[in-house]
């Protein structure tokens, strides 16, 4: 995996950082929502968004929490459904390696 590109932040602002860090866990951690599908979520945000490296990392996250390439599947068929085809593009150019 690329190294983050947060990592700057480590000498820059490790304040910053720390900030950052401890909103991602709040948001991504197991609640009345699995981290599975708050990373699927947010991967198919990403992919509205056209964040092909955010796409990539977080697809690689969600898989690791157990989300299948079907489900990957279908909440970018969200994405698509709602923000257009911008982000299935999008995810083709982040899922052309993984899959």
């Amino acid at each position: 995996m690329a190294e983050s590109p947060l990592k700057v932040f480590e000498k820059l602002d490790p304040e910053l950082l720390k900030l950052v860090e401890g909103n991602a866990d709040m948001a991504l951690s197991d609640g009345a929502l699995p981290r599975k599908f708050k990373l699927l979520i947010a991967m198919a945000l990403d992919a509205a968004h056209e964040s092909v490296n955010g796409v990539t990392s977080l697809t690689r996250q969600a898989m690791a929490a157990g989300a299948t390439k079907q489900e990957i599947a279908e909440a970018l068929r969200v994405a698509q459904y709602i923000c257009g085809a911008g982000s299935i593009y999008c995810a083709g150019r982040a899922l052309k390696d993984e899959f």
